[in-house]
């Protein structure tokens, strides 16, 4: 499955969430410029010598071939069509940085020795109790492919994409079929299968004051999540940091209060007048997975 999708996290514009595009809408797109790359999906693990798949976003979240990802043992690869790039693991266990040719910042992964993800079947150890519908989620274990396209990752019987892959971690996308509570996930490569295990996705959307942001305003701005009852954690990172300061910290972090109204709050405050964007994600939290 060679295909480009569109990844974007809740990212909030007044009271606009971005969503996800289909494919047939994304194919009509042109291909983002290599020089619009911004983000480096890397396996947290990958295992000596063997293959693995990383992946690299645009800022609107779009899959970007022909950039450029260097390594720190001074390792070079350039990602294909699909925005992503199958390599080869160093043979030295340890950590190891990759980044973006041209752009300040580096991703770490580790590099295990093939005895440590050595495993006869599909193993699944951390998986996420709670995923959001429309942002990326990661699964660890043994055992998976590392060319992202030979895994086969079905949520509620419907095939996910794998952005990036090792034999010991994926970074798995949702499809837009899907709808919020909990689904039974399943994950299978070169014949082998993991037993099923259950996340619960979800779905965020902005309650907010769509109009622009004035000097000195205090506006609040409620998340209303959909698909359970449970408290979840959230994280609000702001984008125009010109235009307006959130209040706490930035990223900011708060828990929704669970219950059937289940939602959290975060507060904006305008440094000059102007449209802010907020972008809000769920807290990633691995645990081991249950049936």
């Amino acid at each position: 499955m060679s295909w480009r999708r569109r990844w974007t996290p809740a990212l909030f514009s007044f009271c606009f969430i971005s969503g996800i595009l289909t494919l047939g809408a994304y194919a009509q797109l042109p291909p983002p410029a290599a020089s619009s790359a911004r983000v480096l999906l890397l396996p947290r693990r990958i295992v000596s010598g063997e293959r693995a798949t990383l992946a690299v976003l645009d800022p609107k979240g779009r899959l970007t071939p022909g950039v450029t990802v260097n390594f720190s043992n001074g390792d070079r690869y350039t990602t294909d069509a699909t925005g992503r790039a199958l390599f080869v693991a160093p043979l030295s266990p340890g950590v190891i940085f990759g980044s973006i040719a041209g752009r300040a910042g580096r991703m770490a992964t580790t590099i295990l020795s093939s005895n440590e993800a050595a495993s006869a079947g599909i193993e699944v150890s951390s998986a996420p109790r709670v995923a959001s519908l429309t942002d990326r989620f990661e699964i660890l274990g043994k055992s998976f492919c590392g060319d992202a396209d030979a895994n086969q990752v079905t949520i509620a019987g419907h095939q996910a994409f794998v952005l990036a892959s090792s034999p010991t971690a994926l970074v798995v996308l949702p499809l837009p079929e899907l709808q919020p509570g909990s689904a039974g996930v399943e994950v299978s490569c070169a014949k082998r299968q993991s037993p099923a295990f259950s996340i619960t996705f979800v779905g965020l959307e902005l309650e907010a004051d769509s109009s622009p942001l004035k000097l000195g305003e205090h506006r609040m701005l409620t998340v209303r999540v959909r698909g359970t009852t449970a408290k979840i954690a959230l994280e609000a990172r702001n984008l125009a940091p010109e235009i307006a300061e959130l209040s706490g910290d930035n990223p900011a972090r708060a828990s929704s209060c669970g219950g059937t109204e289940n939602s959290a709050k975060f507060e904006v405050v305008g440094r000059k007048n102007g449209n802010f964007l907020i972008s809000i994600r769920l807290v990633p939290s691995l645990v081991r997975p249950v049936p």
